[in-house]
């Protein structure tokens, strides 16, 4: 075991709902072995900024319910120099620090792992994200609370989509990845489900539509994640759908951030409770330049150049159920 007095915990990147909870269980982890919680404000600003608190159980308390960051997320353009690093690890220096946990996304770890290769700063990342693309956990921080807010969105948009026999276009966050758009198109019955990873052209989609009229469907919801290549966007899609098919009343709907707000699924909260806990214990054990993650429900280690440089895949599987139930 390694002899910690005090550890940095800070969030990066965008927020995501069940990092208050990984904060908390971090900070408690540290109390419970004995080490001093350092936490500290918008991320690595805050540590060039000096902007940090020791922390205690009390703390933390009544968090693990709230959406967002209580420690706040922040992007700092002084931080992608050398000279922004040397300054934030004088400053951990200076406080003490014997590790740093970055609760956040591939970013995010990549500062940290700057941080730890040009200075030698043990630091240990959460993955916090609701696209769940990051490679060496099953699920990240976030992404569960994500996927049911969507699908409670989409739920309230298929009664209006059936009362007025519309079609309805519905954009989901995945710039790179489909998870979100997959696992809820699945989820509320979407007719179609367009996604980077599986490149449909307007004429497949088209045909598609066509089908779905032959089974006599008389409105439909088709959940697009907003960085699907193949139809050229949601609304050029739209003014395609509109020009082919006159007897469809089409609408977009963005969802926007509303997806990375609102209180965490039990899912998430337990998830980062498991990983915030791990995190200090890898400190512990002497772990530096790892994100610790939930694999086949077991807390595993990943090193964060392999959790940067590679990417979740999308199930195929769930692809092919995704086609069966949609006709």
């Amino acid at each position: 075991m390694t002899e910690l007095k005090r550890i940095g915990i800070l969030t990066s990147g965008g927020d995501a709902p069940g990092m208050n909870a990984a904060i908390r269980a971090a900070v408690r982890g540290c109390i419970y072995y004995g080490i001093v919680p350092v936490v500290i404000q918008e991320g690595f600003k805050g540590l060039i900024e000096n902007n940090m608190d020791v922390a205690d159980a009390r703390s933390v308390a009544n968090i693990i319910n709230l959406g967002g960051t209580f420690l706040k997320s922040a992007r700092c353009q002084e931080f992608r120099s050398k000279e922004g690093r040397t300054k934030a690890y004088e400053n951990a220096r200076a406080a003490e620090l014997g590790g740093l946990i970055v609760i956040g996304g591939d970013g995010s770890f990549t500062g940290a792992m700057l941080l730890e290769e040009e200075h030698g700063l043990p630091c240990i990342g959460v993955p916090g994200t609701i696209d769940n693309d990051i490679y060496g956990s099953d699920y990240t921080i976030g992404y569960d609370t994500a996927l049911n807010t969507v699908v409670e969105a989409i739920d309230k948009i298929r009664d209006t989509a059936t009362s007025h026999n519309r079609l309805f276009f519905i954009e989901v966050m995945g710039r790179d990845a489909g998870f979100i758009a997959l696992n809820t198109g699945i989820a509320s019955g979407a007719e179609d489900i367009l996604i980077p990873e599986q490149e449909k052209n307007v004429e497949a989609f088209m045909e598609s539509l066509k089908n779905s009229g032959r089974a006599g469907k008389t409105s439909s919801i088709i959940v697009v994640a907003e960085g699907d290549r193949g139809g050229g966007g949601v609304f050029e899609l739209s003014r395609a759908v509109e020009e082919q098919f006159p007897e469809y009343e089409v609408k977009v709907t963005v969802l926007g951030h509303i997806q990375r707000g609102g209180k965490p699924s039990c899912f998430d909260r337990v998830l980062a409770s498991r990983l915030g806990v791990a995190a200090v214990e890898a400190l512990r054990n002497g772990d530096s330049g790892v994100m610790v993650g939930v694999r086949d429900q077991q807390v595993v280690k990943t090193p964060l150049e392999r959790a940067i440089s590679k990417h979740n895949q999308i199930d195929s599987t769930l692809m092919k159920v995704a086609e069966i139930v949609s006709i």
